[in-house]
This record gives structure tokens, sequence and C-alpha cells, in this order.
């Protein structure tokens, strides 16, 4: 059906949503239903080839170099971080033998067989197989009774998501060699065909390698690890440590910005990274060493909503940069650093309109304005400001969990759950709503918050490696009441597969009332 369509359509069909659920193209429609074919630019489908380009990367590796251990870790730079465990690190040429093979068999078009079986064969396969670090997934999470495999010619492995029809449709990637590793690289959603240009986020990887150093600290690095600790009653331990290791990069930044002799700190990250939190947690560092830190927001110096442009969809497009009053901004950010006073504005978001008279404050020689807003990063909001007064901070939770060896857990899903949680607890939006407008909420991330990362001078991962254990109590509730018959359905049944392989913290209570995951479970102090 789907290749009927090809030729009016923008870019490959990839998969379809039958009936609110997304399929693989290789099912058929038994009876009358709702057919949507989808490409890339959904995220679901991009799971979907990332699995399917996994599996085809393993394959090629074994093929060029018989067994060996491959680790499928965290995104960077426009892909995936892998490495190969050999004796000796992969050569360019090596890189490119494994590449060729790839491109061999998405030639060669060879389907993705899927096998369903039960939980005693599937725990037979992978002992078969060699797979440790997925037999003791499977033995830690009881809700299996069914486990999906996929082989391609004869290469087997387990992916616990869908997968495209066969390596034909594997049409672009690329490899390319990076530190110790290499990085199995693939389009970004808003352009299928194309791969990315490179850019090397060297600040990126250092996170993600504190990350990882994190993780073996704790003793956990799978999902199997983390669940081992909550079924030994050993989560309080784990919750304390992951509380205090943030505490200290906290403490470390303070330390930084006072050494530096910093005066206007700049907050930004992308939606449910826990900012707010994090830049209270900082001012009360940067009061221990003496400092006295004076926090604004951007939000304040919205320009009037009726001149403020219209974004794609014909609505006032208040995530674009244009939508600031930069002039009065940067104005009152060197009043302040100069140690004058300046009547800081309040923005009434039901007026549309800024509020003076309310707000006036002085600034101290040698005070921190610690500034929090997602244009945080772009130069264009601090253009008129002193550089060597400036000091910028991008925070993410960057999780170095994995759900074992080649299953990752995206960044992007820990930031949904933790969005679903706290749009429910404090905008009454519930999780079809937060699911809905998640896309808009991305592509603006995309436009507005990413591209200037590598501008920070620091990263603040803002994970806790114990945290999906503690946000599916509260998540799966929300997820559940989504019914088959609404669009988002699907999406909320990913999210809850996903979170079918971790047991719950029951007893939260040893989650400290600073802490940045409870500014989305609630009982948070700075509320």
């Amino acid at each position: 059906m789907a290749n009927g369509f090809r030729e009016e359509l923008p870019y490959r069909i990839l998969a379809a949503k039958v009936n609110n659920q997304i399929r693989e193209l290789n099912k058929t429609v038994d009876e009358p239903s709702d057919v949507t074919l989808l490409d890339m630019r959904v995220n679901a489908v991009n799971l979907m080839y990332q699995r399917s380009l996994s599996l085809l990367y393993l394959k090629a590796i074994r093929d060029v170099f018989g067994k060996v251990d491959v680790f499928l870790g965290n995104s960077l730079n426009k892909g995936i971080y892998t490495l190969i465990r050999r004796n000796d690190k992969t050569s360019d040429k090596e890189i490119k033998a494994v590449e060729s093979r790839m491109r061999e068999l998405v030639r060669s078009d060879i389907p993705f067989v899927k096998e369903i079986v039960d939980r005693d064969t599937a725990l037979a396969h992978m002992r078969e197989d060699g797979n440790e670090g997925k037999i003791r997934l499977l033995e830690n999470a009881a809700d299996f009774e069914w486990v999906a495999f996929y082989s391609l010619d004869g290469f087997r492995n387990y992916f616990y998501g869908q997968m495209l029809p066969s390596t034909g449709y594997v049409e672009h990637f690329e490899l390319r060699a990076y530190r110790n590793g290499v990085l199995l690289r693939f389009p970004h959603p808003s352009k299928p065909n194309d791969i990315p240009a490179y850019s090397d986020e060297k600040k990126l990887y250092e996170a993600f390698g504190e990350a990882n150093q994190w993780g073996k600290l704790l003793g956990i690095s799978m999902a199997a690890d983390l669940n081992e600790r909550v079924a030994r009653d050993r989560a309080v331990e784990m919750i304390q440590l992951s509380e205090a290791l943030h505490e200290k990069s906290i403490a470390f930044i303070a330390d930084r910005i006072a050494k530096e002799k910093k005066h206007l700190i700049l907050i930004a990250g992308p939606s449910s990274s826990g900012k707010t939190t994090f830049a209270r947690r900082l001012c009360i560092q940067l009061k221990v060493i003496g400092r006295e830190p004076l926090y604004l927001g951007t939000d304040d110096y919205f320009i009037d909503r009726d001149d403020c442009s219209l974004n794609e969809l014909g609505e006032k497009n208040f995530e674009d940069i244009s939508a600031l009053d930069l002039k009065l901004f940067n104005d009152h950010m060197n009043a302040l650093l100069r140690g004058e006073t300046v009547d800081v504005p309040r923005y009434d978001f039901i007026e549309g309109k800024k509020h003076f008279g309310e707000r006036l404050t002085r600034g101290k020689p040698g005070q921190p304005i610690v500034i929090e807003g997602i244009h945080g990063l772009n130069k264009e909001l601090t253009g008129g400001i002193d550089d060597n007064e400036k000091f910028r901070i991008y925070i993410s939770p960057l999780t170095a969990l994995n759900i074992d060896e080649h299953n990752r857990i995206p960044t992007t899903d820990v930031r949904l759950l933790r969005r679903i949680i706290r749009d429910s607890r404090t905008r009454g939006n519930n999780a079809k709503k937060t699911i809905a407008t998640w896309p808009s909420v991305r592509a603006g991330e995309d436009k507005n918050i990413f591209p200037f990362s590598g501008e920070a001078d620091v990263l603040f991962n803002s994970a806790h490696i114990y945290e999906l254990a503690v946000l599916k109590k509260y998540v799966m509730p929300l997820l559940g009441v989504i019914t088959e018959n609404e669009e988002e359905y699907s999406e909320a049944y990913r999210l809850k597969r996903f979170l079918q392989f971790f047991k719950v913290i029951e007893e939260d209570d040893a989650i400290v009332n600073n802490s940045i995951l409870r500014e989305f479970i609630g009982g948070s102090i700075f509320e």
C-alpha cells in the first residue's frame, strides 16, 4: 500500500499509524481502518529508523570483526556514540570497511525478520547469543511474557521497539571515528534525506563522560543495575549519592564563577531540564561563598503582545528571540552591573503588556546577576554587554543510563516524562495535551536552544540516575487515561512500553526538597 504513494509524498514512507497505533509496513490491514502513512519526521518513526540502523551496524561489525562487544551509547554530534570493544583502537580503514559492509546490506534489501517468543525461549536465545546484559534485563523485568527479536541475515538481537521492513529502507547514514569510539550518524527528523553537518560537541562529550563516571561510582549503567538496587531496598543510598553529586557540581560552578570574576550568569536549556531549580540552587551556592546574587528571568522583557510576530501557525510567537525587548534588557543589565537602580518590568501574560513601577531594583558592585531563559546562550540576547562579564551555563538531563548494551534511553523521552508530570500537577494539562504539543516544543528547541549549546562555558547534567524509577509511579496513571481512539495513544503506548523495564521506587521521601526532580513531582522548597 505505502509504495503506491511513494511518488506523491515528499519523503519515503517508513511506517503507518493504523487506528492510532504505530504499525510496521509489513503488517496487513484486514478490516476497515484509519491509516496514516508516516515518514521520519514523526518521532516514533525516527526511533524505528535508529533501531534498524543500529541492527544493521551491529550485523556489519559481526561480519567484519567477528564476535566482539559493541556498546551503543548517548546522542552526540548528530548521531549515536558507539564503542567497539576490541584490544586495538578501531582504525579509519576498519571503520570504512564496516560502513562499506552496511551499504552492501542496504543494497541487498534484506528483511528485518521479527520473531515473538515466550519469556523462557527469549532467555534461551539470549544465552545462546551471549547477551549477558539482556539476560539480566529480562530477569528483572517480570512483566514481560512475550519478547520480540529481530534478525538480519541470520544475525539475531533484541530491540524493544519496532523496525523498518528491510535494510533497503535505511538509506542515509554515516560512520565517523570520534575519540575512542565511532559515531553512527543519521538524518535529523526535520530533513529525512540529509546527514546533518558535522560539529564537534566537545563539552557534551565531556558531560556524558562525567555522567558515565557518576554511573560507575554508583554502580549503575544499565536498567538491570537500577532495578537490582531498588529490589534490594538500596534506593535511599542511591538517591542520597545522586543528590550529593548534583550539589557538588553546582558548588563547583559557583566557585568557578567567583574565581573568573563573572557577573552576568546566563542559564539556558531545553524544556523540563530543571532550569528554575538549578538557578535557585546556584544562587544559594553563590551566597555560601560570599556573593549576593540577583535572580531575574527574561520573560518579563517580552515586547507587548500586539507587537509580537506570528509563527507559521498564525499564532503569536513568544519563543523567538524577536519577542524580547532586547534594547531594554541590555540597558537594564548594564545599569545593574554598574550598580545603578532600574525599574524591572513585570510582564502581565493576561494583558500581554509590561508593567513598570513595581520592582525598583538596584545593583551592587561585584554582584552576580543570574538570568534564566531559553535564549540565554544566544549572543543576540546580550549583544550590548561586555563578554568579559558573562558566564554561560547549558543545562539538560543527559542520562548515562542504558536499557542494555544496544537499547539506549533518549534524553528527549526523559524530558517528556518530566513535562507530562509537571504539566498535570501545575498547569492542569493532561498527558494528551502535553504529548500533542511536544513536537512544537521540540521544534522551538531545535531553533532557539540546541544551536547555541556550544556557546556554554559549562554544561550541567540535571539527570538523576534513579529518576525513571520515580517518574514511572507518577506518569503511568497519566498515560493510562489516553484511550485507543485518541491520536496521542501511540506515543503514550510507546512510553508505557519503555517504562516496563523499570521497577518503581514507591517511597520517594528520601528525595530532598530542593532536588531538581521535585520541580516535576512536587514538594519543592522553591515553589
